[in-house]
């Protein structure tokens, strides 16, 4: 199994001895299975003075990395657009692949978790607001012809369900242990799944697109209503176009019950209602930064 990296390579809420923010890298290996615990997978972090951020000094910092971990990464996730030119020009220069991906899920998870407890209690805290994150609006692209589902349903699954998601069958996914996300085991965790009769070619498109999350768009009076999956850093493409009220109502309890569970959903791919295994499967959280 592949070994993938986030990173983030950003100024933070903490001066040095000019009053200037200092910036940090923070690395932290990406979870791939459900039986993988986060408080185990390698982390890295290394502050910067602003005066040295540049492609050298990350490349420097992931080699350092690279040298701490067990695994070397084969890949490395990045969220922040506008550092996009530095980081894959660091990530180059280290001889290591790097994709501008919304599945970050244990960075964002860190960076909100440093942001309340960490840089606080540094003796030159500055306090202010977490920098947003904002993408680009996405344009939705309809899904190439030849991968097309005859049928999907939106379905749920207790939390707890997923307790025995490493016995499943399944070709195609990736997921992150619910442990992280502190939920409780009777949540209900909402679902797409799609049925094809081509499952496993539209599996395996998919599982080169850097799966971000499900979003239901709401009609803007000039296209319905629409049920869409984001990728990478900006691309969309539509499943499905909820073009009926009780098709709407239910892209509403979709959402809904996504905001329940912490934006925590997934998405499946099988043949058909009956089969007992899974083309794909993909556990994902639509992310923030508090």
């Amino acid at each position: 199994m592949s070994v993938i990296w986030e990173l983030d390579f950003y100024s933070r809420p903490v001066l040095d001895e000019k009053q200037k923010k200092q910036w940090e890298v923070l690395i932290c290996e990406s979870p791939t299975d459900v039986r993988d615990n986060a408080n185990e997978l390698f982390r890295y972090s290394k502050f910067c003075a602003n005066t040295e951020v540049n492609s050298v000094w990350l490349r420097e910092a992931i080699e350092e990395a690279i040298a701490q971990a067990s695994k070397p990464p084969d890949r490395i996730r990045f969220f922040r657009r506008q550092m996009t030119n530095m980081i894959l020009k660091g990530c180059d220069d280290a001889g290591i692949d790097a994709f501008a991906s919304r599945r970050t899920p244990v960075m964002h998870q860190w960076i909100n978790q440093r942001m309340e407890t960490v840089y606080p209690s540094m003796p030159t805290y500055q306090p202010s607001s977490n920098p947003s994150v904002s993408y680009p609006d996405s344009i939705p692209q309809p899904l190439p012809d030849a991968l097309e589902g005859e049928k999907w349903m939106f379905v749920s699954l207790e939390a707890a369900s997923f307790a025995e998601m490493s016995e499943w069958n399944i070709d195609f996914g990736e997921a992150f242990p619910l442990s992280m996300m502190e939920l409780d085991d009777k949540t209900s965790i909402p679902g797409l799944i799609v049925f094809s009769s081509r499952a496993q070619p539209l599996a395996a498109w998919m599982s080169g697109l850097e799966l971000a999350f499900l979003k239901v768009i709401p009609s803007d009076g000039r296209a319905p209503t629409r049920l869409t999956l984001e990728t990478g850093a900006s691309e969309a493409w539509i499943i499905a176009n909820l073009s009926s009220p009780k098709l709407e109502q239910e892209g509403e309890s979709f959402e809904a019950a996504k905001v329940n569970a912490k934006n925590v959903h997934f998405l499946a791919v099988q043949s058909d209602p009956d089969a007992d295994s899974f083309a794909g499967f993909w556990l994902m959280q639509e992310l923030y930064l508090a």
